[in-house]
């Protein structure tokens, strides 16, 4: 049979506010992302993803919608969508949407009536409490963003759950009318052209309707309650309907689920073909790599364990499902600050760690800016911030629980949200060229060097690599299809591993430090061919250079 065609393709995703501006209102818009639609196929991208752009508040930057059916006014009209997916098509490049449904806005119709009640999570206060007193929450989970998951509403004397924002009640999956509320949504945007969706935290959609308490440690307000949401008792079961009631029938789809704590033997039946529920997942394993016991401390990055994580991964999906691969995303810190170096070395780290990620068994996503190895931003204090996760989590940290401001700043300034949201840098000009007039968020000061202008004119920059790790997924099958092998699986600087093919084998190896660093163990790859390389020079007596990644490929016995 032949693979279907997401299997060779690379995914761009643009987060619409931060990427062009077209108008001069300092926030990106689709005409904005029209004027740079050649720019995108000249990287040689498959499919392009826009987070969403829906019309919403922005209490959380558009995930928090308020009609799934049109597009706000900050980011233009229907008809500029239209064209923009017209656009996108002529050039060989999909469209697929961000598909927000685990919660609506607080602002969208269906909460604000009263005879869609239960479309939403509503609950009394708990038993002999007074509503809307302290502790009387129907049950203490945390939410997401800090504070309560749960918001009195005095009009009515009961709570609605929120596991993000107050901004954004999660919607009843148990009710059936919900889902085929969702479901006819999804059916008009697929009927106007779009191909596919990424589907926000889809793994949330099914909660045990009993809404137990969860367990609450030592120092906090409120628990964690994602054992009883996350993969809940009927999420496999509602994406199967959705597949069914959406997707069956439909050529050339694309499905991609966000699913945080999601586990290698769930992930196999997300994913497993003919169980017809989604493509491939979003895991989080490997994101989640540099966080402790205590969430406001940063833990180096251990090379074993990320190859562990990619490793296990690689050989769970191996005979059933498929991989997503990414770095970056909207809520990731840019990858060339977290796990290489943005100083001396940002170009061959950036260039290594995508050369790292992209030739593994999976489809990769390239996030906005990451073709660029854009780095994380200054931030000075608290007030430079614009994220709400951010913004709640610090108050939570630094009022409720105690912590000094400059450990929880560390930790945001390391790892917060906004690290990926500032302004796409396009040239050196004011505002990096994003807008001519004031950018909702500031540009990071990098842009003077760091931009699509310069990277574009420089055959040997991060750009320039990203379009040859593309092109080597589309030309070389062995990249799509070939077996999984990881190499010294215990060395804390070298990540290695081979993809092998019948008679055609790669090797793939990066140095994760400034040091030079050995290849051990290559017998009989002497005289194979170097496919790609990120530095002038070629690797002598199987020694990479500093943050050096290499490509070779042989021909072997089948």
């Amino acid at each position: 049979m032949t693979d279907p065609w997401w299997k060779s393709a690379v995914v761009y995703q643009i987060y619409p506010r931060s990427f062009a501006d077209s108008d001069g209102d300092g926030m990106g818009d689709l005409r904005g992302i029209i004027q740079h639609l050649d720019y995108l196929a000249e990287l040689g991208v498959d499919v392009l993803w826009l987070s969403p752009v829906y019309p919403s508040p922005q209490d959380d930057n558009g995930y928090d919608i308020s009609d799934y059916q049109d597009i706000d006014p900050l980011f233009g009209t229907l008809a500029d969508f239209d064209e923009l997916l017209t656009e996108a098509h002529a050039r060989g490049m999909k469209l697929i949407m961000d598909l927000v449904v685990n919660h609506s806005s607080d602002e969208h119709a269906w909460f604000r009536d009263p005879a869609k009640r239960d479309w939403y999570w509503w609950r009394p206060a708990r038993d002999g409490m007074d509503p809307g007193t302290p502790g009387a929450e129907p049950n203490n989970w945390g939410s997401v963003f800090g504070g309560s998951a749960w918001e009195y509403d005095p009009a009515t004397g009961e709570y609605f759950l929120h596991l993000f924002s107050r901004k954004q009640p999660d919607l009843n999956w148990e009710n059936p009318e919900v889902r085929e509320a969702v479901y006819e949504m999804m059916r008009w945007w697929l009927d106007r052209g779009v191909d596919g969706f990424r589907m926000d935290v889809i793994d949330h959609i099914s909660k045990d309707p009993a809404l137990p308490d969860g367990v609450l440690s030592v120092g906090q307000s409120y628990a964690n309650g994602a054992p009883h949401y996350l993969n809940g008792p009927r999420n496999h079961e509602f994406l199967h309907e959705m597949h069914e009631k959406v997707f069956a029938g439909r050529d050339a789809l694309l499905t991609v689920g966000e699913m945080p704590g999601v586990t290698v033997d769930e992930a196999k039946l997300y994913t497993d073909p003919a169980r017809g529920e989604v493509d491939m997942v979003f895991q989080f394993d490997h994101v989640w790599i540099d966080r402790g016991a205590d969430p406001w401390q940063l833990v180096p990055l251990k090379l074993t364990a990320l190859k562990a994580i990619f490793g296990r991964w690689q050989a769970g999906l191996a005979e059933v499902g498929w991989n997503s691969l990414y770095w970056n995303n909207h809520d990731q810190p840019r990858v060339v600050s977290r796990f290489g170096d943005d100083g001396d070395f940002r170009v061959e780290s950036a260039k290594m760690l995508g050369t790292v990620l992209h030739l593994h068994r999976g489809t990769p996503y390239v996030y906005q800016g990451e073709e660029l190895g854009m780095t994380n931003a200054p931030w000075d204090t608290i007030e430079d911030f614009r994220d709400i996760e951010a913004l709640g989590q610090y108050a939570q940290a630094v009022e409720k629980e105690g912590r000094r401001p400059d450990e929880v700043l560390t930790v945001l300034r390391a790892r917060g949200r906004d690290n990926a949201r500032t302004p796409m840098q396009w040239d050196s000009s004011p505002q990096a060229g994003f807008t001519t007039g004031t950018p909702w968020l500031r540009v990071n000061p990098s842009f003077s060097e760091i931009n699509a202008a310069a990277a574009v004119a420089d055959p040997d920059s991060v750009y320039h690599h990203y379009r040859k790790l593309i092109d080597l997924r589309h030309t070389e099958p062995a990249v799509v299809s070939g077996d999984f092998t990881m190499l010294a699986p215990h060395d804390e600087q070298v990540y290695a591993y081979t993809r092998r093919l019948g008679a055609t084998e790669l090797l793939v190896a990066g140095n994760f430090g400034a040091t030079p660093a050995a290849l051990d163990d290559l017998a009989g790859w002497d005289d194979a061919e170097l496919v790609l390389n990120n530095t002038g020079q070629a690797p002598s007596d199987r020694i990479l250079g500093p943050w050096q990644a290499v490509v070779y490929r042989r021909t072997v016995s089948p």
